[in-house]
């Protein structure tokens, strides 16, 4: 990203806000939009797709035989969705107070256990990522939070603590309290830390079906916030397919569901940057190295 590019983001004009800045070029139609779909439960589209897995599961068996014990699936889809977001900038966008914003940077929001049993506390983690990230910088991104919050389970991170203080108010003053967070984010003025604090403000959250076991849902996406992508993908499913020969063989696929804000770019442009997901997932090779070049999102 050149030094123009980042001196442009870093300027914020009227209309901004601390996450995102105002996109004033979007067409008629897309501006449109959030007025006809002022809810994003309005505007929910399903995507469904199965990624075949065979070189993914070799190159995922690879990076554990380079040291990194841990690395699997969801990295290399963290590193596609990331990879897709900085040539398809539309789909980091988000609607908030019924105007279009481009997202200042890539966040992926994820719920996890403290520790591997079943009575473990669940806790929501928010990691960063730079459109220029490779596979093995995203692995070491996502790794350093979750190590974090698993080596200390018994620890009460900031996350836990604003469910905790949320949780203590009565039900009826509770409702108001969440009417009047929605005001201030509808008007862009929600503190940077809450922000960054709040699973339901982020450039995508993403879910494991495999590991429960089950074949992925489609998850809603929420009116609070502005959380424009939810994704969930199942586990590894034996499928027989047949070549253009009629050879049969059988190969390894992953099922995923996508639900989508469609206000934030059209079908068309959605279809585009999901087929570069799906590319990247099956060739993760191609995410050893940076982006031969990033995009901006218009202005």
């Amino acid at each position: 990203m050149s030094e123009e590019i980042k001196q442009k983001k870093r300027r914020r004009r009227f209309g901004d806000r601390s996450d995102g800045r105002k996109l004033r070029t979007v067409n008629p139609m897309t501006k449109f939009m959030p007025y006809i779909m002022p809810m994003r439960c309005d505007a929910c589209n399903t995507y469904s797709d199965m990624f075949d897995v065979t070189k993914t599961d070799k190159f995922c068996r690879e990076k554990v035989k380079q040291g990194k014990t841990s690395f699997g699936f969801l990295h290399i889809m963290l590193a596609a969705y990331v990879r897709a977001a900085s040539q398809r900038p539309g789909i980091n966008r988000f609607i908030s107070g019924q105007k279009v914003f481009a997202r200042n940077d890539i966040q992926v929001v994820m719920t996890v256990k403290k520790t591997l049993s079943l009575d473990s506390p669940d806790t929501c983690i928010k990691v960063r990522f730079e459109p220029t990230d490779t596979v093995d910088q995203i692995y070491e991104k996502f790794n350093a939070v979750v190590s974090e919050v698993q080596s200390k389970p018994d620890e009460v991170n900031a996350f836990d603590k604003l469910n905790k203080l949320l949780s203590l108010i009565p039900g009826l003053l509770c409702r108001w309290t969440v009417k009047l967070l929605n005001l201030m984010d509808y008007f862009g003025l929600l503190p940077k830390k809450l922000l960054w604090l709040s699973p339901f403000h982020g450039s995508m959250i993403i879910t494991s079906m495999g590991s429960l076991g089950i074949r992925p849902v489609y998850h809603h996406i929420y009116n609070f916030g502005n959380l424009p992508v939810f994704i969930a993908y199942g586990g590894r499913r034996s499928v027989v397919c047949c070549d253009k020969e009629g050879r049969a063989s059988v190969k390894k696929y992953i099922e995923i569901k996508v639900v989508t804000d469609e206000r934030i770019c059209d079908g068309y442009y959605y279809a585009s940057a999901f087929k570069l997901v799906k590319r990247y997932v099956e060739n993760p090779e191609l995410l050893e190295l940076p982006p031969e070049q990033t995009f901006e999102d218009i202005d």
